[in-house]
């Protein structure tokens, strides 16, 4: 077993975070203005609350031994439940945000527990499905479990509300299932539940309806509900093949939220059609990398934990992207790397240093 790390996977994240940082600073300059004064304001939190913590949780990540993750799985997961039943329960420590409650403020600090939610599901599925590898295939002891334990993380976050993280989680979830032995049979079941399950919550909100009528013709009130994907269009549009150049953003004055979910139509307007290329190959290369580490372990835990990690990511980058090209309906995903979220960044930097330090389990 070698005890070298990945050098290609760290270059690769190390590229991703020094781009999206790059980018951040450019597309928080309206906001940080607006709410604080200074350009650099919004850049600065987020260089210390996620680039800065974050550091440390990679150090955790890439220290501590990968077993420990499949030991305090079931702790983990049922202490960010506590944690996100307290978020939902007491208005004093939680913060409620275009009518979405998603983050714990204590001591004048913002946390988002289903930051610790995603990883806490997937070592939880890691440890579970290696568990059940026999009987993964049974409708019983197989299929109908995994369908409630899943179900039982989408109640806590359709109580935020918070549809679109638990869509990169059910995706995610459904791709450790496949990897584990699920028959396609049972992924077929999986699907048509989760298509009629989304049909169901469309209806039940106007505004996912409003969604789906944009993505289907994005002319639909260009100056109401179509405004944020039309702002978006213009600026990728407006990057032509090189960009207008790094921080020369004009549409991330009147993008709604330039620094957030729109990250990638600023980095598209900045960097081009040749930047957002590289981006995707970087992106690629990352599931290239991160699907190998898992490929070459021999225990099947490690295996589903990497591939849990890699897919969670690489999702998330899907959905974004496609969303905010007109590919997909707005998600109001964020993109990893570059979205604002300083506990986003930080737990991202911990997955990264447990899936740098699976890559160091490669056998030879």
């Amino acid at each position: 077993m070698t005890k070298h790390a990945d050098k290609i996977l760290l270059g690769v994240i190390a590229f991703l975070l020094i781009v999206g940082m790059i980018t951040f600073a450019s597309a928080s300059a309206p906001r940080s203005v607006r709410n604080y004064g200074n350009s650099y304001s919004q850049f600065l939190r987020q260089l210390v609350q996620g680039l800065g913590l974050g550091g440390l949780f990679f150090m955790l990540g890439l220290r501590a031994p990968v077993v420990i993750w499949k030991k305090w799985a079931p702790l983990m997961l049922i202490g960010s439940l506590l944690i996100m039943l307290a978020m939902l329960t007491i208005p004093s420590i939680s913060l409620t945000v275009g009518g979405a409650t998603r983050w714990i403020v204590l001591f004048g600090v913002s946390f988002q527990p289903s930051e610790l939610l995603k990883f806490a599901f997937i070592a939880y599925l890691a440890a579970w499905i290696h568990s059940r590898k026999r009987e993964i295939g049974s409708f019983t002891f197989g299929l109908l479990p995994f369908l409630a334990i899943t179900g039982i993380i989408g109640a806590f976050l359709l109580l935020e509300p918070d549809l679109g993280t638990f869509g990169v989680i059910a995706c995610t979830s459904l791709g450790m299932f496949v990897m584990g032995g699920g028959h396609m049979k049972q992924v077929g079941i999986i699907i048509l539940l989760g298509l009629l399950f989304l049909i169901g919550m469309s209806i039940l909100e106007p505004y996912r309806i409003n969604r789906w009528l944009v993505f289907l013709d994005p002319n639909t009130d260009p100056q109401g509900i179509g405004y944020q994907i039309n702002q978006a269009r213009l600026a990728i549009g407006s990057g032509g093949l090189w960009g207008r150049g790094v921080g020369l953003s004009r549409q991330k004055f009147y993008l709604p939220e330039p620094d957030g979910d729109a990250v990638f139509a600023v980095f598209a307007e900045e960097y081009g059609f040749i930047g957002v290329i590289i981006l995707i190959g970087a992106f690629f290369l990352f599931a290239v990398r991160g699907m190998m580490a898992a490929a070459h372990t021999r225990d099947s835990f490690t295996q589903l934990l990497a591939s849990g990690i890699t897919l969670l990511v690489v999702t998330q980058a899907i959905i974004n992207t496609a969303a905010l090209s007109g590919l997909l309906p707005l998600t109001g995903i964020p993109l990893p790397f570059m979205s604002l979220g300083g506990t986003a960044v930080a737990f991202l930097l911990f997955e990264m240093g447990v899936l740098v330090q699976i890559s160091k389990r490669k056998h030879i």
